[in-house]
């Protein structure tokens, strides 16, 4: 146990958050690349159709694990606050219901996805063009969703008790084994998008099960056998009243962006679809670094608040906040002088990049904004403030993102530029009623009641 935990509410406030946030940006930007990887290579030897089939089916996985990773973000500020607090009993109960939760739930939506799959692609509107291969790399990701929710509910674990090592360790292993997998499915066999998806998921199964190696290995405090599997009510009840606003808040913002999606192709068919692809790539990679510090101020700011100490997670927000600004601000300078730049890496289709560069001038605009969302709203969620993040999210994905998106888009015929301006009018917004939320002094109440 003691290899496993950190406890993060002592010591230097800019030191614990530094060496904690390291391994886990080091994960975010290995997890984003290995993402990334699948456009590149799918783009390079596949074509547009199956970069496009790509980018949408894996616009529908990314909805279905971005809401699980809400639930974990729940048990990660629970596991926090226990760690801080020295609850042994409460710990070991959470990570067991999150554990048993996880693979029920991983088990019915592949049950649902693999019935609704043609349905939904239809729904929003797939480009004939690349249909096929939209279906087949989402049947395959689909039905690999255990190993995709299982890795994400074990390192959210880790990461609640203060260890973002080790999960860097896995994603570095599953990146690794994912490019060589694309290079050999897509780039030797020609097996497009299903070649892809095929690598995605056992490279997701390998970093599952080194996972829960080295937590067998170091005596966790769950075995994974099959007797100790169980739902612990009071746990379930705290992780769902931490875990769903979050839940449905990653959901929310997903959803967006598979409307985003399904605008672009009504107004650009197949090369506009292969173009929001390749940009969503990129600004996942880019925005990964405020992600992983915005988490890293969550799991750290939990585990002060659970021991008290309310000082030192306000001090570790605005640290955070202070490096995400210096990080996001760099990428935003770098999108405004090489575009093309960008979108060459993905393909030399000359629509594709074209398209590419309108819609990222303008959508790159959220750069400038996004810093101090993530990370300020990391810090709430770890106070349990998440029925107030969930408003927030609400506010600039749905109220704000896409009624902007469909006038700037199609309503005023701006096409995919008035799309990509959506995105930093929404962040405005929600930034101003956060600004707000912080002057009321609400923040510093513990939303969480686990004693």
């Amino acid at each position: 146990m003691i290899k496993i935990e950190n406890n993060l509410s002592r010591g230097s406030v800019l030191t614990k958050l530094v060496l904690f946030a390291l391994p886990f940006l080091a994960s975010n930007v290995v997890q984003s690349f290995y993402n990334v990887a699948d456009m590149l290579i799918v783009g390079n030897f596949s074509g547009t159709a199956s970069m496009s089939g790509v980018n949408i089916g894996g616009q529908i996985t990314f909805i279905l694990t971005n809401t699980i990773i809400g639930l974990c973000i729940g048990a990660t500020v629970l596991i926090g606050q226990y760690t801080g607090a020295g609850n042994r009993r409460g710990l070991e109960r959470v990570t067991t219901t999150i554990i048993t939760l996880l693979i029920l739930i991983a088990v019915f939506i592949t049950a649902i996805m693999l019935i609704c799959r043609r349905p939904i692609l239809h729904l929003i509107r797939t480009p004939p063009e690349s249909f096929t291969e939209s279906l087949r790399y989402l049947t395959v990701t689909v039905s690999g969703l255990i190993f995709i929710f299982g890795y994400n509910a074990l390192a959210a674990i880790l990461r609640g008790m203060g260890n973002s090592r080790q999960p860097f360790y896995f994603v570095l292993a599953a990146c690794v084994v994912n490019i060589v997998l694309d290079l050999i499915f897509v780039a030797l066999f020609h097996w497009d998008a299903f070649g892809a998806a095929l690598a995605t998921v056992l490279s997701q199964a390998l970093s599952m099960f080194l996972c829960i190696g080295y937590m067998v290995k170091n005596n966790f405090q769950f075995d994974f056998k099959l007797r100790s599997y169980r739902i612990y009510r009071k746990e379930l009840g705290l992780i769902l009243k931490t875990g769903l606003p979050t839940c449905l808040q990653n959901s929310v913002t997903s959803f967006s962006f598979l409307f985003l999606n399904t605008l672009v192709n009504i107004v650009g068919g197949v090369s506009a679809s292969a173009a929001l692809g390749a940009v969503s790539k990129f600004n996942s990679f880019a925005f990964m670094p405020t992600i992983a510090v915005g988490a890293s101020i969550s799991a750290m700011s939990a585990q002060n608040i659970g021991a008290g100490r309310l000082d030192r997670a306000v001090q570790t927000c605005r640290i955070g906040t202070f490096f995400g600004v210096l990080i996001t601000y760099a990428f935003f300078v770098f999108v405004q002088f090489s575009p093309a730049s960008i979108l060459r890496l993905f393909g030399d289709d000359p629509q594709m990049i074209q398209n590419g560069v309108t819609y990222l001038r303008s959508f790159s605009l959220d750069f400038l904004l996004i810093p101090f969302i993530f990370c300020i709203n990391g810090f709430l969620i770890g106070g349990g403030h998440t029925l107030f993040t969930l408003f927030t999210t609400l506010l600039s994905s749905v109220f704000l993102r896409v009624p902007v998106c469909y006038v700037l888009g199609l309503s005023l015929n701006w096409g995919i530029r008035g799309i990509g301006f959506g995105a930093p009018v929404a962040s405005a917004g929600a930034l101003i009623v956060i600004i707000a939320y912080l002057f009321t002094g609400r923040w510093k109440r513990n939303m969480i009641k686990h004693n």
